[in-house]
């Protein structure tokens, strides 16, 4: 009698499929969350294991704020052109010109404003599950996540109202007007995913890895210039040799200081980091329950 034992990447990427399947079985009108970041990335391959040689059947949705990296959105585009794959984009200042999303005085970055553009989006488009590469290990409020999370008529989340999933058995059922989020990367860790995208040779966009960026010390970290970002009086600006470990809003997204140029480089780093990925994100830093305020209001 032979036994098959599988190792740790292998049952991770067994069981996102599995989700991914799941969703495709269970609802009629699903959506990809891809950003052209390093977890979305994971996600594209996985759905192309999960339903190749059929494309996969789900656009992609990504809601740009106007403050991206452009090195992301030309990512995110030539790879949804390459797997052609449907890709919808819903940017917040076109939401901010229809009174979708409504900036508070003083407010710079659009984190928040992508709230209101991605629950607009999905009533638009009627999707009953958005998939997303969030992980539990991201942050603290995620670490509440399950695979399937419930959101009501209103696109909110109530971490104290989602369903047991018990025996990998999941209650997709929703009303009209309900909707779930889908997470198969759930049990992933940073770790993980750069060994992933080790393994399956994935490109990534070029600001993973080391390059020279013009940065200011700004809350405990480096922040890039850029027209968005401009040096206030009295703060030096210093070129450096920096990389990205977790991509948001450009004018929140910390640098740290690297000279990893490969991904063995980059999992040497995670390996020996003492800060959590998104220790790198302004946006987290500004309360403990941030990203758990902005999730209850329908963040991804």
């Amino acid at each position: 009698m032979h036994s098959y034992h599988i190792d740790h990447l292998q049952f991770l990427e067994t069981e996102a499929i599995h989700v991914l399947r799941e969703v495709t079985a269970e609802f009629e009108r699903p959506a990809m969350l891809f950003s052209g970041g390093k977890d979305s990335i994971c996600l594209l391959r996985l759905a192309e294991k999960a339903f190749r040689p059929s494309s996969i059947p789900m656009p992609f949705l990504n809601i740009d704020t106007g403050h991206h990296f452009p090195e992301l959105n030309e990512f995110r585009d030539r790879r949804a052109k390459e797997l052609g794959a449907k890709l919808i984009v819903r940017k917040v200042e076109d939401a901010i010109a229809q009174g979708i999303a409504v900036p508070a005085p003083g407010e710079v970055s659009r984190n928040r404003l992508q709230i209101p553009t991605l629950l607009a989006a999905i009533d638009e488009f009627q999707f009953d599950c958005s998939i997303g590469g969030a992980r539990r290990d991201e942050e603290k409020a995620r670490a509440k996540e399950r695979f399937f999370s419930f959101r009501d008529g209103f696109g909110q989340w109530d971490p104290k109202n989602q369903r047991p999933e018990i025996w990998n058995l999941y209650n997709t059922r929703v009303n009209p007007g309900e909707s779930m989020r889908a997470f198969p990367l759930s049990n992933w860790t940073e770790m993980d995913v750069w060994e992933y995208i080790r393994q399956e040779r994935l490109e990534v966009p070029s600001i993973y890895f080391s390059h020279k960026r013009c940065c200011v010390r700004r809350h405990g970290q480096w922040l890039p210039v850029t027209e968005l970002l401009p040096p206030k009086n009295g703060e030096k600006v210093e070129e450096l040799v920096v990389r990205v470990r977790t991509i948001g809003d450009i004018i929140s997204t910390g640098c740290v200081e690297s000279p990893a140029a490969t991904v063995d480089d980059i999992l040497a780093e995670i390996a020996a980091a003492r800060v959590t990925e998104r220790g790198s994100r302004a946006d987290d830093k500004s309360s403990e329950a941030a990203m758990e305020d902005r999730k209850k209001a329908g963040y991804f």
